[in-house]
């Protein structure tokens, strides 16, 4: 079968490798589409993601597709259902799994990270990481699960009010399932930062009641001009030292300031402890999505939350290394990879 496979950094190479071998618990999915992610490009540009990635691993652990067979003591699950994936697969063993904080485990396996993943035309999973999917929901939809699941956990952290006023900061994928997600939390007022023109318009669609261009305006100008008094939250999405910045500037008092996107390794941010202890922010971060997955199908399959307005195209697993090498490309919106469509 073909996969996309990581050797080192910028070298992934879509090649055949022998289809997967079901065990015992495990599923085999013919992957129908499978997102590509920011951490994706981070592994690719030698980053790393949130594990380690051996090289000659399959990456993608945004993936649906549909259950081919099922391996022995599989009791969930049949040939023919509709599914998405969780990939991450906690040990249920260590001092954080049985502390109620699983997504710090100790032993957990990162599928298309840590282990094979969904860039391929098969990918094997334990039934525990599958969750089934509607019949109105497309593939390319579910594939969205599991960054929607991370969005999540990342709002549920941020403490929302009805009423609130909250700025995104980064109008990617991320940014607009933010946007949504503040919204459906009772945020009366949403702001969004982002430099492409064009991504205003899908803001403003989903819910933006203000947009600004931080490359032409000044985005405290801005607010003072639409009698912004405070923001009470702040989620940056982008990942950068420089729009961290930005969020803490334009952080009201008591305000929340979530560092979602996720940044360079080394990269280090200075900050002024007095300008925090004056407006008195909390910064907070959020690591991937524990237990946040069945939501995130249920808002999807349900229609509350617009996963599909933001996909840019559906393209062919070969189309994979120039995608992961070209960041202007992928500044023009989601990029599904479907590795069984020419």
């Amino acid at each position: 079968m073909k996969a996309g496979v990581f050797f080192n950094k910028h070298d992934l190479r879509i090649t055949e490798i022998e289809k997967p071998i079901l065990k015992s618990g495990e599923v085999l999915i013919k992957v129908m589409a499978c997102g590509i992610c920011g951490t994706d490009v981070h592994i690719f540009n030698g980053d790393g993601g949130c594990f380690p990635t051996p090289a000659g691993t399959v990456l993608g652990h945004e993936f649906s597709g549909i259950i081919e067979k099922v391996g022995e003591n599989v009791t969930t699950l049949k040939e023919g259902d509709r599914v998405c994936v969780d990939p991450n697969e906690l040990c249920g063993e260590c001092y954080y799994c049985k502390s109620g904080i699983g997504h710090f485990c100790e032993k957990m396996t990162g599928i298309g990270t840590g282990v094979n993943g969904g860039f391929a035309q098969y990918c094997t999973v334990p039934q525990s990481q599958v969750y089934k999917i509607c019949d109105s929901t497309t593939y390319e939809m579910a594939a969205m699960a599991e960054p929607v699941a991370c969005c999540i956990h990342g709002i549920d952290m941020c403490n929302i009010s009805c009423g609130d006023t909250v700025a995104i900061i980064g109008g990617g994928m991320i940014g607009m399932i933010m946007l949504q997600l503040a919204k459906l939390s009772g945020a009366s007022k949403l702001i969004m930062i982002e430099p492409v023109l064009e991504k205003h318009e899908i803001a403003k669609k989903l819910g933006a009641d203000i947009c600004i261009d931080p490359t032409n305006q000044s985005a405290a100008e801005v607010l003072a001009a639409n009698g912004i008094d405070r923001i009470s939250t702040v989620i940056e999405c982008v990942g950068k030292v420089e729009t961290i910045n930005l969020a803490i500037q334009i952080a009201g008092k008591k305000s929340t300031v979530m560092m979602f996107g996720l940044t360079a390794p080394d990269d280090e941010l200075k900050i002024k402890p007095f300008e925090i202890f004056q407006k008195e922010i909390v910064l907070k971060a959020s690591f991937i999505n524990p237990y946040t997955q069945k939501r995130a199908i249920e808002l999807i399959d349900s229609g509350k939350i617009d996963v599909a307005s933001f996909i840019y195209e559906c393209a062919p697993l070969e189309k994979l290394p120039v995608i992961l090498s070209d960041a202007s490309l992928r500044r023009k919106g989601k990029f599904i990879i479907c590795p069984n469509e020419v």
